[in-house]
């Protein structure tokens, strides 16, 4: 039914690849490409032994919109589902435009030169994509992704007028490292390390980063200190959802993360800009200038998010806490996914950060190959129906529950 390319090899590709296989009676032909084509064959290998699926390899620059373009014209695929960086979108983007392929991706684009996120960029690919008459589905991962879907369904079974949204993600697994970050260091460390903004009466909210923080309970967890953050699915469902008074979004951090990331912000090591560096000669004769990148260099010492599952336990929790109206009397909602960090890793040999994000990317691209969400133009998921994903989403791992009319900790 379905032949899909997905680009990056990464923690969160390698989860979205294993529950494509799983998947062989929607997706008939996969291809995995990276720069790196060698984890891609490393991959391959596991997926084509453990379900016997005949998964293709490529190399591919994917900041190379010639290098895209060729790998798409020559595969032909019905979807391209990015799981690189998310530096890459708008080249992808690009490219599927130019080879009439479909599109999906699980984070918005953010400049290399910049520690700064937002849709306009891909929004701005909304007539391009409905002249051509390709689907681009925007922020499949769980947030965003499966956070703007909870609010959709909240808004289509329990609500008549969401008011007030707060997104909240625990992650209260430990892996036994000193410090270490569970997806791509370099994109992990500009995102918390940014501003916060929320949005409320009608207009954004800056904060200092970390300024403002709760403590919150978390199902099967406990209390953890939570920090509110900018995150990109707000900007789209305060638009799509407009009777939404105040929305915000909540993380968790260990006092332990918080330190480490205050001495790297204290040294330095936190710039995206390029420093000179004196790198000695191998024959010892003298030194040669050399350009880095402070934050580059960190993700290089840092542990690799793909090698902590192994000894990674205690599970993660994210959902959304949604006040509104039904019928004329206000209602509270809580709907929610603990995902148990040793049970990805038995599953798919990666932690349950990169689970939680590579399952419902897999989802979405199977809700497109099935029709289910598939309109020309640029689209972001609480614009297409929840209630299939939100079935998938207890068949494929990743099950949720909800609270009806319960304290949310939250005015």
């Amino acid at each position: 039914m379905g032949k899909v390319l997905i680009i990056g090899a990464g923690g969160v590709a390698t989860v979205a690849a294993h529950k494509v296989a799983q998947n062989k009676h929607i997706f008939t032909e996969i291809m995995i490409a990276s720069r790196t084509e060698s984890k891609c064959i490393a991959l391959a290998k596991v997926l084509n032994e453990k379900y016997g699926t005949d998964v293709k390899t490529a190399r591919v620059d994917a900041d190379s919109v010639e290098e895209l373009v060729a790998l798409m014209g020559s595969y032909k695929p019905e979807l391209v589902i990015n799981l690189a960086l998310p530096y890459q979108d708008l080249t992808i983007m690009e490219a599927c435009l130019q080879t009439g392929c479909n599109y999906m991706d699980t984070a918005n684009y953010e400049p290399k030169d910049e520690a700064h996120f937002e849709y306009s960029w891909q929004w701005a690919y909304r007539e391009r994509f409905e002249k051509a008459g390709l689907c681009a589905i925007l922020g499949c991962g769980f947030d965003p992704g499966v956070t703007s879907i909870f609010t959709a369904y909240a808004a289509k079974h329990h609500f008549d007028e969401i008011q007030y949204l707060d997104i909240v993600d625990c992650n209260a697994g430990n892996h036994h490292k000193a410090f270490a970050t569970n997806f791509n260091p370099e994109i992990n460390i500009r995102e918390i390390t940014q501003k916060g903004l929320y949005w409320e009466n009608g207009e954004y909210h800056e904060t200092e980063p970390m300024e403002i923080h709760k403590t919150l309970n978390y199902p099967n967890i406990g209390p953890k200190e939570s920090y509110l953050l900018h995150h990109e699915e707000i900007e789209s469902l305060v638009i799509n959802y407009p009777t939404i008074k105040r929305a915000r979004f909540w993380m968790t951090f260990g006092q332990a993360y918080l330190n480490h990331l205050e001495v790297i912000q204290n040294i330095g090591m936190d710039r995206i800009d390029e420093v000179t560096y004196k790198a000695p000669l191998a024959d010892g004769s003298g030194t040669v200038d050399v350009k880095i990148v402070p934050l580059q260099f960190l993700k290089a010492v840092l542990p690799n998010p793909q090698d902590l599952g192994e000894n990674y336990d205690g599970e993660t929790s994210i959902g959304c806490r949604i006040r509104g109206l039904k019928d004329g009397k206000e209602h509270t909602y809580y709907v929610y996914n603990n995902c148990s960090h040793q049970a990805a890793y038995e599953e798919t040999g990666m932690q349950g950060v990169s689970y939680t994000t590579g399952v419902p990317a897999m989802i979405g691209a199977m809700m497109f190959l099935t029709g289910k969400w598939n309109k020309p133009g640029v689209h972001n998921v609480e614009e297409f129906d929840p209630d299939p994903f939100m079935e998938e989403l207890n068949k494929q791992g990743l099950p949720w529950h909800e609270l009806h009319d319960v304290d949310l900790e939250l005015d």
